[in-house]
């Protein structure tokens, strides 16, 4: 169905009993984030919110909920975009079945931009940023956000709107130094088309122009999220995915969806920064207060009745989750297409994403060689590094089976095998002093920490224990509480983190030179030291979380019997994962109770959201 509004999408799922009305009034600090975490864990529908505190616009969240309702919403046309991105990969298949792909080829007319003569619709009526639901999601966010915006800005080279950028990158609505109607922050990450806008409008000294579409139909919030190739438009996906063509029109200069609920038009002027945030993030903690760029507001457009869309993020899984899972399914073979002999590639949720990929690659190098060892993997690894927002991975780990039978997919079983050929003295690779996530606060400054890459390949060269060694808990590490994980996989309590040179003693203590002890823990792959071994033990998403999201490489890996040889790191025994918080890490995410105490009356009997 080719819906034309955000509206048009809610009533369609309400009439198969996939959204719920909730009509109490509901107060936007803190209230509506709480009632939307509850409902996403609980596998529940989509919401739409008929009376917020403070404002005469309805909000709507959870739409992308679980991946079956967004399949539901994009029924019509999944299946013809995943043809479209096919048929990109293999052009050939086009010439040698012609008629099978003319349904495609028909699809890929929706997407040429529309430029819309009539633009009532979103120029209803010119409003303020406070008639706006001032959503505030955490305790210590820095006030109200926008999160599912899409954020379009030109290339000041070559305006329009097919050279174009539209990304989805979080807003500040109030709150810190921005003056209130006047201003509001927009912070945006590294890999991002619209810092290649801003950096072009900076060396010119002129402002970048930025309209900020709310709503309109789901195809424009996915198309805002979507990894697209540089220069490719990402108003021409929507249209695809929708439909129905992306409809646009400019007023004063800026370009304005004419489907979108609200849209907020302003400029970005060089070096005019302030202070964003906190703000709590999909990593699972608060992304501290930083510079970025202040957008200068110019106008506030509402359409008739319109409706304001958001989520909430925080520790994964979260509804970003289901469009992580869309994207997948929309294009999960278009990355190993991109990049010669990688089979498969995983950014794993629980870990947060960008912390943590998994990879399957090939092994062709060296097909005469009697000793099997990664060779071809460390191109593959190198290249993914080098590509796009995979760049942003902290840890990758990578390997090649020779009977297809490993898959990224299976997390516990992926580990194992990586963990039992993986040789510690040979397949640990270091990138040091380098750019990672923004968000990730693992690091030694704002984008700034360590990766490192994990390659194994061949042969079967340890047993992994399914108990803890004896020895963990006989002999005095420093360390404490052993729990096993997985297969291989310890975790280990340590005193609380004091700074890298008090850790110097730690290391010294887990570095242990005694050939007995080291052969006592032949079965132990990976000790991660951690806050709460029991916390980390007790879940798969917990292990993930903790050791993936805490750790930076360079500083925090290290192992039983280490060496140092022509600059290769590497270690006899064990390696260890220091995953225990630090005193410069961001604090964790943590639900308010007095808030989850306000919202029970909903999901109490005679509340809306009775019996979820």
């Amino acid at each position: 169905m080719a819906y034309n509004s955000l509206e048009a999408c809610l009533l369609d799922l309400e009439k198969t009993g996939q959204l719920i009305r909730i009509k109490e009034e509901v107060d936007p600090y803190l209230e509506l984030a709480a009632i939307h975490l509850r409902v996403y864990e609980a596998g529940g529908p989509a919401l739409l919110f008929e009376n917020v505190k403070g404002s005469k616009y309805r909000a709507a969240s959870n739409i992308f909920g679980t991946l079956e309702r967004s399949k539901y919403i994009f029924r019509d046309t999944l299946a013809s975009v995943q043809q479209l991105i096919e048929l990109k990969n293999d052009p050939i298949k086009a010439i040698k079945h012609p008629i099978n792909n003319f349904s495609t080829a028909l699809a890929a007319l929706k997407a040429l931009p529309l430029k819309d003569p009539f633009s009532k619709p979103v120029l209803f009526e010119e409003i303020n940023i406070t008639d706006i639901p001032q959503i505030q999601h955490w305790v210590k966010d820095g006030g109200a956000f926008v999160t599912l915006p899409q954020v379009y800005t030109e290339d000041i080279d070559k305006p329009g709107i097919m050279n174009a950028n539209l990304g989805m990158y979080r807003i500040q609505l109030s709150g810190n130094e921005y003056e209130i109607n006047k201003e509001i922050g927009l912070h945006y990450q590294l890999h991002r088309g619209i810092g290649v806008h801003q950096n072009k409008a900076n060396k010119k000294g002129q402002p970048l122009k930025v309209s900020i579409f709310v709503g309109g139909p789901p195809s424009h919030s996915v198309a805002a999220v979507m990894p697209l190739p540089e220069g490719i438009s990402e108003m021409t996906f929507a249209g695809v995915l929708g439909g129905r063509r992306f409809r646009y029109t400019y007023i004063d200069g800026y370009c304005v969806s004419t489907d979108a609920d609200f849209v907020i038009t302003g400029e970005v002027y060089p070096n005019d920064n302030k202070p964003e945030g906190p703000f709590g993030d999909h990593l699972g903690y608060y992304s501290l207060t930083h510079p970025f760029p202040v957008m200068k507001v110019h106008k506030v457009f509402a359409k008739k009745n319109a409706i304001w869309p958001f989520t909430v993020v925080g520790r994964p899984p979260q509804e970003d989750t289901s469009f992580g899972q869309l994207i997948h399914e929309i294009a999960g073979g278009a990355i190993p297409n991109e990049i010669p002999g990688l089979k498969e590639v995983h950014a794993v949720d629980a870990a947060g994403v960008h912390p943590l990929l998994l990879a399957v690659g090939s092994e062709r190098y060296t097909p005469y060689m009697p000793t099997k060892q990664p060779a071809e993997l460390l191109t593959i690894a190198n290249h993914v590094l080098g590509t796009g927002q995979l760049s942003l991975a902290k840890f990758l780990f990578i390997t090649a089976d020779d009977d297809n039978k490993v898959t990224t997919h299976n997390i516990p079983a992926y580990l194992q095998y990586v963990l039992e050929r993986i040789d510690w003295r040979r397949d640990v690779h270091f990138y040091t002093n380098t750019t990672i996530d923004t968000l990730d606060y693992s690091g030694n400054g704002l984008n700034m920490g360590s990766k490192v890459v994990f390659a194994a390949y061949g042969n079967k060269i340890r047993t992994l224990c399914t108990r803890v060694p004896e020895v963990l808990s006989d002999i005095n590490f420093g360390f404490r509480n052993p729990k096993l994980v997985l297969p291989g996989i310890i975790a280990m309590e340590g005193d609380k983190f004091k700074g890298y040179e008090e850790n110097k003693m730690d290391r010294t203590g887990m570095n242990l030179q005694h050939s007995s002890t080291i052969e006592n823990l032949s079965e132990v792959a990976l000790i991660v030291l951690c806050d709460d071994a029991n916390f980390v033990a007790e879940t798969l998403n917990n292990f993930l979380w903790v050791t993936f999201t805490r750790c930076n490489p360079s500083h925090d890996i290290f192992g039983i019997d280490t060496f140092t040889e022509n600059k290769h790191w590497g270690c006899n025994g064990p390696l260890i994962i220091d995953a225990r918080i630090k005193p410069h890490h961001a604090p964790p995410l943590e639900k308010d109770p007095s808030t989850e105490k306000n919202i029970q009356r909903l999901f109490e009997k005679g509340g809306s959201l009775y019996r979820i």
